[in-house]
């Protein structure tokens, strides 16, 4: 069994092929993914803080992937796998400001 099958539902049409092959995340995820990547290593050459404004920003960026995910699946339109990716970029970006913000809220606030 693959694992990845516990992290993302895998529909083949929302999924990106390279040369016939099935990547092991939908394109949303692997938006996500790439995202967190991303801002992983633009953090390292770019440090900042974290506060009430970086919470305010994460979500910020969380709510085009939340707009894209709720308003397909409650159907008045069908995203496409470029718009899943791109909303799985900015939102997996504000995810990991989102976490590692209360993380820095929990180390030295409370």
């Amino acid at each position: 069994m693959e694992i990845s099958k516990f992290f993302c539902h895998r529909i083949p049409e929302r999924s990106f092929f390279i040369k016939g092959h099935q990547f092991p995340v939908c394109a949303r995820c692997t938006g996500f993914y790439t995202g967190l990547a991303l801002y992983i290593v633009m953090n390292h050459f770019y440090p900042h803080g974290y506060n009430i404004e970086m919470l305010i920003i994460s979500i910020i960026l969380m709510t085009p992937v939340a707009i894209d995910g709720t308003t397909q699946y409650f159907g008045p339109r069908e995203s496409t796998n470029s718009l899943r990716f791109a909303t799985g970029v900015i939102g997996g970006i504000g995810l990991i400001i989102f976490f590692k913000t209360i993380l820095w809220w929990i180390i030295n606030v409370l």
